[in-house]
């Protein structure tokens, strides 16, 4: 049994922003921002009736082998406390307004146990979360857009991740996300995807960190409805697979530029 951890952020989907999550911003744009918020929960809740995450946490539960626990960044310790976070495979990571409300100490603790054997699973946004940019060591920046049609091709149909994925499947609607993107060479690049406006984006990467394995998957936008898409459904679950611990070294510890500047 593979024990995941789905973490969500959520704001969008209940329309609720804490002013202590969004520091540094003066008290005008917070309100913009949480207006921005609660314009976006009707339509989530019509793309996705059960949530966002909701939907996903659905389509993983049928495969027998994975044990869920859906947490989110409104509970207690972020949603990870330390006995979770330390019963945790792979920890699935969803994203995107509230990157910086994550404190420096959650994410090297998520580092630090992925360095340990952990699987970590980024999805869509999470490029620019904490967790990423701390394991990859580069800013995660990229070019995005709006939505348009999407195409996602197989660029490496052999690797596991890949298993029974057709050579391309189309997305009608996903936010644009185009290269340059900072990542370090991957691994293995999986999945590129197209867009009707030419852009390219390498959409399925994989690396390595320590004994632990890092899958990055673009598709997921709150607002169009991918998670409901089976290929994506299939790579996620896939990626799950792949990422999963195959040594644990809980007596792994490596301090280096990851380690904060105060405790070097």
């Amino acid at each position: 049994m593979i024990r995941v951890t789905l973490w969500y952020e959520y704001a969008q989907e209940i329309g609720e922003l804490r002013r202590e999550m969004v520091p540094g911003i003066s008290d005008g744009d917070f309100q913009h921002f949480e207006e921005f918020v609660r314009s976006r929960v009707e339509k989530i809740h019509r793309v996705y009736p059960l949530g966002l995450m909701g939907t996903l946490e659905e389509a993983l539960r049928k495969d027998p082998e994975l044990e869920i626990t859906p947490v989110n960044i409104y509970m207690p310790e972020y949603g990870l406390p330390d006995d979770l976070l330390e019963n945790t495979d792979v920890l699935v990571w969803w994203s995107h307004i509230l990157q910086d409300a994550i404190p420096d100490e959650l994410a090297y603790k998520i580092v630090q146990r992925v360095q340990k054997g952990m699987g970590f699973v980024p999805l869509h946004s999470a490029h620019k979360s904490k967790p990423f940019m701390y394991l990859l060591g580069t800013s995660g920046c990229l070019q995005w857009r709006e939505d348009d049609f999407c195409r996602v091709w197989t660029a490496t149909p052999s690797h596991p991740i890949a298993a029974g994925i057709p050579q391309y499947f189309e997305l009608e609607e996903e936010e644009m996300y185009g290269e340059p993107f900072d990542i370090p060479k991957p691994d293995d690049t999986i999945f590129m995807s197209w867009y009707r406006g030419g852009e390219l984006f390498r959409s399925g990467c994989t690396w390595t960190r320590g004994y632990g394995r890092i899958f990055y998957f673009q598709p997921g936008h709150e607002t169009s409805p991918n998670y409901h898409n089976p290929y994506v459904q299939k790579i996620i679950d896939q990626g799950i697979h792949w990422a999963a611990p195959t040594v644990w070294r809980p007596d792994f510890d490596c301090p280096n530029s990851l380690t904060k500047p105060e405790e070097k």
